[in-house]
């Protein structure tokens, strides 16, 4: 019986083709291990990425990125499109934290850390890191949530693709694009109350 394994997160972030991908699913279906094994280590980090933006606790965010994998196990005959299974888990895995929301009726934010955001506010390098860090979070943390989870999907590793963004996001392709520019200006403005000038700014 195919099982769920969580694998490194140092795997090369390389996507495969959706050719591929539906190969894998394909055979991962008839039982071959070593295929359900690819699987998992192709959308490992799309899992968790949807799952950490909308910050969960962390027994939270585990338990979730498990049952979104036994989810697909259970219906992995059924997928429709298999070379677009990356986008079937990240709906999965949103409902599925919606619910552990709705349950719980809060969010708890956790400590992950977004290095690529740095570039995009161009933040000032007489900062010192931790400064940074924090004045980062604090910005973040002020936005609207969509901004959040849409900022913390784009700087996942490897990055997920627009169409997985999309069924993360429950939000149409064409729209990830203006809403990211639209989040950026927003997470700039919210920096510079912190005190925080871009460099196109001074």
């Amino acid at each position: 019986m195919l099982e769920y394994r969580p694998v490194s997160k140092s795997r090369a972030a390389v996507r495969r083709s959706p050719t591929a991908v539906a190969r894998i699913v394909s055979a991962a279906a008839s039982g071959d291990a070593r295929a359900w094994d690819a699987l998992v280590d192709e959308f490992s980090g799309l899992v968790w990425a949807v799952v950490r933006s909308h910050r969960l606790s962390d027994a939270d965010s585990a338990d979730v990125a498990q049952a979104t994998w036994l989810a697909l196990v259970e219906h992995l005959d059924g997928v429709r499109e298999p070379e677009r299974v990356g986008a079937w888990l990240a709906t999965t895995a949103r409902r599925k934290c919606l619910r552990v929301l709705r349950s719980a009726k809060r969010q708890v934010p956790v400590g992950d850390e977004l290095p690529e955001l740095y570039d995009e506010v161009e933040v000032g390098d007489d900062l010192m890191l931790d400064q940074r860090n924090a004045a980062l979070w604090r910005a973040l943390e002020r936005l609207p949530e969509r901004d959040q989870a849409l900022l913390r999907l784009l700087v996942a590793d490897p990055q997920p693709s627009y169409q997985e963004i999309a069924a993360a996001l429950d939000m149409p392709v064409g729209s990830i694009g203006p809403t990211r520019a639209r989040a950026l200006e927003r997470l700039r403005a919210s920096l510079a109350g912190e005190g925080v000038v871009s460099a196109d700014h001074c």
